[in-house]
């Protein structure tokens, strides 16, 4: 561990990727494959490989006891390190003390927190850790602490490891990204690699993809100058989702690569009748159903889904995501949340279909594939449909297999082919915009239907054209040292709004995006010289900075004090034209909900 520990001080100590890659390189040569496959999965960050769900669940706080306990030091020195260091793991590197006997393997790290995952309750938890880390030098301790708050920064993404097990056993750099997107385990691929078997590489459903983004736009013309053949659906506010299907066993992961299927009980059986193993891409919302159950589902006029140009059809709408946050995270949702919060699973892609990874198609074959995949499901699993929709040939896209208590309870579980519009002009564009808004979505999504599917690249294929709900003008309250190349200055601000009944701020959100390393050195100064308490990496600071903030949504919220919390909160500008006394009320912000509610 100790080699690898140095090997990461060496990778952090240059900005150059070649020499990056070659360190890596060089290092996994130099040992044996089993240790080379455990450090490449340290060395992008984590305890264990990606495709797994084990996880160590050791909090922050523990290890920060940890650590002040075998360095002897208090609160206040623990806290003036991390000033310095801005991550935990640089705090024990520097405090820990040297010991005789001290040195660890990685394989014996590896097994270690396999221990630490399988161990139950915080307490034994804690003493493994304890152990481990007293066991460390404090080199090892440094990384090793790291790993486990999966706060690696030393500037290597896990492609640059790709790279690196391509130049260390003689592969292509697409072989091993390839291998690695398919297994999920960037460890079985330098086995694989090292055994020149990469191309062998078997596509493991249940482990979550990457994501393809989308690149903001600015204006509808912006939105059709990139290519010539677009296809064009609602942004929706939900969360976006990963659906992975086989043998009639369905899970969803979030853009975080996190299984989230507990959290919505009924759209797994809404996909476990599909007659291939699938992966598809989409979006889950709260949805909001017309009142008769036989006008409220996904209806799709055959002819123009065989033209391939779906219409606006009355599907119901997108309620805000402030409603269906009350979905989010639960591990039981009582048949009372299931009706009062029904939730649509929008399909708009598919990456994987049958046996075959179909991302390199271009994205009119897939939306093909996709259209088949649901029209089959729906033939195999259709659930309640009426007489009159057989008799004008519709088709009812909502599936349950879970025991509905009314007829409430069945719609929510539905799976929504997401509506594609086609556009030949910037005005068609921006009408369609208007409608999108109007149905309650955050705007557009503009999509190239030559384009293959991306995972994780940001790139000019799908582009999203959106526009903030409102800005809020509110006063900085509190400041936190941020993080990376963000040490040591404060750049994470928690920001508030007038409560008049009380005349006093309260708290409304936090952002950290939005102004310019220059500004950001400016006001740290100005903080430091105006704060009320040090709470060492926080301070509570002089209510008088106003800043401008924008947002995509707003929801109810006991997080802060004022009752609601912003989404996607960005700093516009600073407003030194404006006193605190001039910032927004809590009225303003309860307007700017209501009327998010109305559209």
């Amino acid at each position: 561990m100790q080699r690898l520990a140095t090997v990461c001080e060496a990778i952090a100590g240059t900005t150059k990727k070649l020499l990056k890659t070659g360190i890596v390189a060089d290092y996994l040569k130099s040992r044996t494959i089993d240790e080379a496959a455990v450090s490449a999965v340290f060395l992008s960050g984590r305890p264990f490989p990606a495709w797994e769900e084990t996880t160590l669940q050791v909090g922050g706080r523990a290890l920060w006891r940890i650590v002040a306990e075998l360095a002897g030091k208090d609160e206040g020195e623990l806290t003036d390190a991390y000033r310095r260091h801005g991550d935990l793991g640089a705090v024990a590197g520097d405090v820990l003390p040297e010991r005789v006997g001290q040195g660890l393997g990685v394989l014996e790290v590896e097994a270690t927190f396999r221990q630490i995952a399988a161990a139950r309750g915080p307490v034994a938890k804690a003493a493994i850790v304890r152990d481990l880390i007293a066991r460390a030098t404090p080199l090892e301790a440094k990384y090793i602490v790291k790993i486990v708050t999966g706060d690696l920064r030393i500037g290597l993404k896990e492609s640059l490891v790709e790279d690196a097990i391509a130049r260390a056993y003689g592969s292509t750099l697409a072989e091993v990204q390839r291998a690695n997107m398919l297994l999920g385990d960037i460890g079985e691929t330098v086995r694989l690699a090292s055994e020149g078997r990469l191309s062998q590489a078997q596509m493991r459903l249940f482990h979550p993809l990457g994501f393809m983004l989308a690149s903001p736009i600015e204006s509808p013309e912006e939105g059709l100058s990139y290519f010539a053949d677009a296809a064009v659906e609602d942004k929706y506010d939900g969360i976006r989702a990963q659906a992975h299907v086989a043998g009639g066993e369905v899970k969803f992961f979030s853009r975080t690569r996190d299984e989230i299927t507990e959290s919505f009980p009924e759209l797994p059986g809404a996909l476990a009748g599909l007659p291939q193993d699938a992966i598809l891409d989409g979006e889950i919302v709260a949805w909001e159903y017309p009142k008769d159950l036989s006008d409220t589902l996904q209806v799709v006029d055959e002819a123009a889904s065989e033209a391939s140009e779906q219409k606006a059809v009355d599907l119901g709408r997108a309620r805000p995501f402030s409603v269906l946050q009350q979905r989010l995270g639960r591990k039981k949702v009582s048949h009372k949340m299931l009706r009062e919060v029904p939730v649509a699973f929008l399909a708009f892609d598919v990456l994987y279909a049958g046996g075959e990874l179909v991302m390199d198609r271009p994205l009119r074959e897939r939306a093909e594939i996709l259209d088949a995949l649901l029209a089959a499901d729906r033939k195999a699993t259709h659930h309640r449909v009426t007489e009159a929709q057989r008799k004008s040939k519709q088709e009812v896209l909502v599936f349950t297999d879970f025991e509905a208590e009314d007829e409430d309870q069945a719609r929510a579980a539905s799976v929504i082919r997401a509506p594609v519009f086609r556009v030949s002009s910037a005005g068609e564009l921006d009408e369609l915009f208007a409608a999108a808004q109007g149905r309650g979505n955050e705007g557009l999504m503009i999509k190239d239907l030559n384009s293959a599917y991306t995972p994780g690249k940001r790139g000019k294929s799908w582009l999203k054209m959106k526009r903030e709900l409102a800005t809020l003008d509110v006063v900085v309250t509190a400041v936190e040292y941020g993080h990376g190349k963000r040490i040591g200055v404060l750049s994470d601000y928690t920001f508030a709004v007038w409560d008049t009944n009380n005349d006093r701020l309260v708290n409304i959100g936090k952002a950290y995006s939005g102004l310019t390393d220059v500004e950001i050195a400016e006001m740290t100064q100005w903080f430091l010289d105006h704060t009320v308490e040090d709470q060492g990496f926080r301070r509570v600071v002089e209510p008088k900075i106003v800043l401008e903030v924008a947002f995509n949504n707003m929801m109810q919220s006991d997080r802060h004090e004022s009752g609601y919390a912003l989404r996607f909160p960005r700093i516009v500008r600073l407003r030194p034209d404006k006193s605190a006394e001039e910032a927004d009320r809590i009225e303003r912000a309860r307007e700017i909900y209501e009327q998010q509610l109305r559209l």
